[in-house]
């Protein structure tokens, strides 16, 4: 059940942020940028064709390439880790992070670019040019996850 459950929930968020950007292209302008959470945050449309930050985007079909190898072995990574026992953060992790590779691959393959939408306003400018997507997120939020349930797993077998 939890294997079912887990795997929904990739598919579900996947499909969230795929749906997100597609809103994204279709009612933000390039350049416009909408304020929320009094201001903290901004919707705004930046296209990325790159990996993370833009890096290597003058070789976007190479991105393609490692992107799409990439999260399909991470997704079998992430089946053949649902059918152990135990493990639930490290499960819950790659289900996070899978559902973020297949929303920005299948950006890299039907648009040719990632739609990134989530600006953040803070005293640095630096961080303010920053722009991410939903599908980001899941993959930072699920390599920390999975980062902790290595080092927790490991701590438990050093005291056995």
């Amino acid at each position: 059940m939890l294997i079912l459950l887990l795997m929904s929930l990739t598919v579900i968020l996947g499909l969230v942020d795929i749906v997100i950007k597609f809103w994204v292209e279709s009612s933000i302008a390039r350049g416009e940028t909408r304020e929320i959470l009094d201001g903290k945050v901004q919707i705004r449309k930046v296209y990325n064709k790159g990996f993370a930050l833009n890096l290597m985007e003058d070789n976007a079909e190479g991105v393609r390439i490692v992107s799409a190898y990439t999260t399909v072995i991470l997704t079998i990574f992430q089946c053949l880790t649902l059918l152990r026992k135990k493990h639930l953060a490290r499960k819950a992790g790659l289900s996070l992070m899978t559902a973020g590779a297949w929303s920005n691959t299948f950006d890299r393959w039907v648009r040719r670019y990632v739609v990134d939408y989530i600006g953040f306003q803070t005293k640095s400018e630096k961080l303010n040019r920053l722009t991410f997507n939903l599908g980001d997120f899941f993959i930072g939020m699920g390599s920390v996850l999975v980062l902790l349930s290595m080092i927790f797993s490991k701590s438990k077998r050093k005291k056995k």
